[in-house]
């Protein structure tokens, strides 16, 4: 190698190394997290003070802000959901709020979208979520495009992320595809793009679905039933809500017969998705059930109906146990995958004959959808066992 190419190869090497210097520099340091208060104030006055929105007057409904980790209403959402409330009222006299429903829809107002997700500031995927991305967006559906955005990261301390009772009495979990095109409006758009067509097909059913979660919240079971089945009949009302809200309403009523049928409709799906994620609660550092009859009391049957429903339809199931974010990954990789044997023992005792269609695996917290490592209602789906549909 002459002399001159060895100087080419070392100028080659100076350059790229700048260029990725370079490129470094110009990364942006992620944002401040700031308190709860301050963070919503600030990503809420960006929303509504820079609006492209056209006319004096203004109709805004809200459709309930979510987690988007989870796709449940909590604590926090609904704090700053009457938040926004009160500032739009004391400091945007422009818009007026009006109620999520039919009527309101109906006039094409500016809908209010918002995700409160736990994250890690730095943008480490298994690093501990120390902060609170909020994402405010509205959607006017008279321009059918995005008006206006508001981002902010909010610090952990004093927010309650516990979910409301309709999303804590859930007996499991699955994010359809109502969730995912939420999300995808507050999320993944950018100023001037059109909404997504499948989120507003989906918006008067969704109103009805929110009122049927007030009307469970407030122990009106029946009313609740009713918004439920009046949902599933309309376009996009073949929701996980509905059939979640089904099961609960139904089981609150005790009507047997309908809850279990309910359960079943919950099963079905599930296997159909190839994903079904239950929340099964344990006591800590255990392969025990908690001792709480209200919460076990439903077990036998969830359990009866996944073994019934996955043997009519052949399927065959790894059972995933998962942990909380806390205590030794490898003590808790161990306890997870108890956990998926113990619950599988129980459902071969019902149905012998599907030994050999089902395996028990643990993931301990790798696998955790909010991650905050609290142990408590608001982190209960990471302790979830999960049933994957699996080639047999």
């Amino acid at each position: 190698m002459t002399g001159l190419v060895r100087f080419k190869i070392a100028m080659i090497g100076l350059a790229l190394l700048a260029g990725a210097t370079a490129a470094i520099a110009q990364t942006p340091p992620p944002p401040t997290p700031v308190p709860f208060a301050d963070a919503l104030r600030k990503a809420a006055d960006d929303l509504f003070g820079k609006a492209t929105v056209s006319g004096d007057k203004v109709n805004l409904v809200i459709d309930p802000l979510i987690d988007a980790a989870s796709g449940a209403q909590s604590a926090a959402t609904r704090s700053m959901q009457a938040t926004l409330m009160e500032m739009v009222k004391a400091n945007y006299p422009r818009f007026t709020v009006l109620p999520f429903d039919s009527e309101a829809l109906a006039s094409k107002p500016v809908v209010l979208v918002g995700t409160f997700t736990a994250v890690n500031n730095q943008g480490v995927a298994d690093g501990p979520r120390d902060a609170y991305r909020i994402c405010l967006t509205l959607a006017d559906l008279k321009s059918n495009s995005i008006v206006s955005k508001g981002v902010s990261r909010a610090r952990p301390e004093g927010v309650d992320t516990t979910p409301t009772l309709y999303f804590q009495d859930s007996p499991l979990w699955a994010k359809d595809q109502a969730t995912d095109s939420y999300i995808k409006v507050c999320q993944g758009t950018k100023l001037g793009d059109p909404i997504d067509p499948a989120y507003v097909e989906k918006l008067t059913a969704n109103a009805l679905i929110n009122d049927g979660i007030l009307a469970y919240e407030t122990q009106h079971f029946r009313e609740a039933l009713a918004f439920y089945r009046a949902a599933r009949k309309l376009p996009g009302g073949e929701q996980h809500r509905v059939r979640i809200g089904t099961y609960l309403a139904a089981s609150k009523l005790a009507r047997r017969e309908d809850m279990v049928d309910a359960f079943g409709d919950l099963i079905d799906y599930g296997l159909a998705t190839d994903r079904l994620m239950v929340k099964l609660l344990f006591k800590p550092g255990t392969t025990q059930f908690v001792d709480d009859r209200q919460i076990t009391d439903p077990y036998p049957m969830w359990l009866s109906q996944i073994a019934t429903r996955s043997r009519q339809k052949g399927a065959c199931l790894e059972i995933v146990g998962h942990t909380s974010h806390t205590g030794l990954p490898q003590v808790n990789e161990r306890l997870s995958t108890l956990r998926a044997q113990f619950v599988m023992d129980l459902l071969l005792t019902g149905a012998p004959d599907n030994r050999g269609r089902m395996i028990a695996t643990g993931r301990g917290y790798k696998e955790n959808l909010v991650g905050t490592g609290k142990d408590d209602a608001s982190d209960a789906l990471d302790r979830r066992v999960e049933f994957k549909v699996i080639g047999c």
